[in-house]
């Protein structure tokens, strides 16, 4: 488990029964409940008990237990709500509200004015600048790159 947070985490709070939230999902590793500013009614919070705040803190033990979660919240909000399909997301720091690890789950039908969710597409300056990019993510996975 990692460190506790400095300031109080409203997650952990929730994991521990200490703060209010309507729980529609909850095992032994995560708990689900409905976000208190949805998307669309529905929107949940998937959110693993211990304290970790970004995927890449997550320990890999708990990274298949935290998206076979994911997986049945996102069957259960399209039949429990006759949704067309969901939207599943997760930030990591940027756009963050709450510096606990939790996945989106939110509930989708075609046409509901939902565009994009806020990503503006660009295009690689040139076919050498998408290979450098290329070149530096493989460099980082195989521990080439500068402090990896």
């Amino acid at each position: 488990m990692t460190e506790q947070p400095a300031k109080p985490c409203a997650f952990c709070a929730i994991v521990r029964g200490e703060a209010a939230a309507l729980t529609v999902f909850e095992d032994e590793h995560c708990i689900a409940f409905l976000d208190h500013r949805p998307v669309f009614p529905g929107h949940c919070l998937l959110v693993p008990r211990e304290h970790h705040e970004t995927l890449v803190d997550l320990p890999e033990l708990l990274v298949g237990r935290v998206f076979a979660a994911a997986q049945r919240l996102a069957g259960a909000v399209v039949a429990g709500l006759a949704a067309d399909g969901t939207f599943v997301a997760l930030n990591n720091r940027v756009s963050q509200s709450v510096p606990h690890l939790h996945v989106h789950v939110v509930p989708r039908r075609f046409r509901d004015g939902l565009r994009g969710f806020f990503w503006p597409r660009q295009r690689y300056a040139d076919d050498a600048a998408a290979r450098a990019v290329q070149a530096a993510i493989r460099d980082a996975l195989t521990g080439d790159a500068p402090g990896g």
